[in-house]
């Protein structure tokens, strides 16, 4: 790990050349370092964008920091703009909000989000950037990807008026998929989490909350975002007669046990994976990436999200904050990265 005057060094590198930027690289299984590079000059379909924020989720992100990306899926889990290639040395993450210093005239001074992994500065084409609108504050912004990523899943699911369902998991993804989910017209909508401290989320939310085993059954819809075997299993157990879990969980290399020989197949379930790189049939004709993305950045107009923002960790500090984050993992927030102004 670089100690904090390298770190600084650095940054302040980068900010005195306008050719250079740092970035966050995964140079180990459990260790990384910011390294400076060198910027190209923006074309007239590209914009140089300066960070002002970053987001960490910790559950993909982590298990990339730990080395725990099975070989089969590598190229298929690649994030946008990544470079390096897994296990390490890598640059990889995909939530990142800045300003457009350089490019077109109707672009320069817009705040952007971008799947881009954690770098002070970056230029990207201008198709890769989506404008946050007014009343979406940057920092929550960082939370576009996981917006994005839930938003995918109801697409998949297609919750339908008087439906009761069930997410398990209450840690970032499954706070923030069961604040879509408070808006619409159903039944029942309960949070379910082994976690008693996550019933503040729920009351926040202003929906029901449950531990595992008084969770409510017979659901239509269960999605399960806990990311354990146990949680999918659980997950089994609350869908109703021939419903569906939506599986949202990310394993990694981690073996997953299931007993397939109870409810899954006794009572005629299914179980659909949801996953943020291809939009969800039910919608894939007719919305684009970068129109699902635009819709999500809309949706963080809600101050509620700001439930699942930690407070702002220094880019300076990054390789240390990741290691902080994997020596005690809580789901329950994007962690986030503020970048010195420029």
């Amino acid at each position: 790990m670089t100690n904090p005057e390298e770190r600084n060094e650095a940054a302040e590198h980068s900010q005195a050349k306008g050719s250079h930027a740092t970035a966050y690289w995964t140079v180990g299984r459990g260790k990384g370092e910011l390294r400076s590079e060198e910027l190209p000059e923006p074309k007239a379909n590209e914009a140089l964008v300066r960070t002002l924020y970053s987001g960490i989720s910790k559950g993909t992100e982590l298990l990339v920091h730990e080395g725990h990306v099975p070989k089969s899926v590598a190229e298929t889990m690649r994030a946008p703009h990544q470079e390096g290639d897994f296990p390490s040395p890598v640059k990889y993450g995909y939530l990142s909000v800045g300003i457009v210093e350089e490019g077109p005239d109707e672009w320069k001074d817009k705040a952007v989000f971008c799947l881009h992994p954690h770098q002070d500065r970056y230029v990207v084409p201008l198709e890769d950037l989506t404008r946050i609108p007014d009343g979406v504050p940057p920092r929550r912004a960082v939370l576009t990807g996981m917006v994005e990523t839930a938003l995918n899943a109801l697409w998949e699911a297609g919750p339908r008026l008087g439906d009761r369902v069930a997410v398990v998991g209450a840690g970032l993804l499954g706070g923030t998929l069961a604040a879509l989910l408070r808006k619409f017209p159903l039944q029942r909508l309960e949070l379910v989490d082994v976690d008693p401290a996550k019933e503040q989320t729920a009351k926040a939310l202003t929906i029901g909350f449950a531990a595992p085993e008084s969770a409510q059954s017979d659901c239509d819809i269960v999605f399960h975002c806990s990311a354990t075997s146990e949680g999918l299993r659980r997950s089994l157990q609350l869908a109703g007669d021939e419903a569906r879990v939506i599986e949202l969980s990310w394993f990694g290399d981690a073996p997953v046990s299931i007993p397939l020989g109870e409810d899954f197949h006794a009572r005629r379930l299914s179980i659909t994976a949801s996953q943020v790189g291809v939009v969800a049939r039910a919608r894939r004709h007719r919305r684009s990436t970068a129109e699902r993305l635009e819709l999500a950045v809309g949706l963080l107009k809600d101050p509620v999200f700001d439930l699942f923002l930690s407070p702002d960790s220094s880019f300076t500090e990054l390789p240390h904050t990741m290691e902080q984050l994997a020596a005690h993992h809580d789901g329950s927030s994007c962690h986030v990265i503020s970048y010195p102004e420029g």
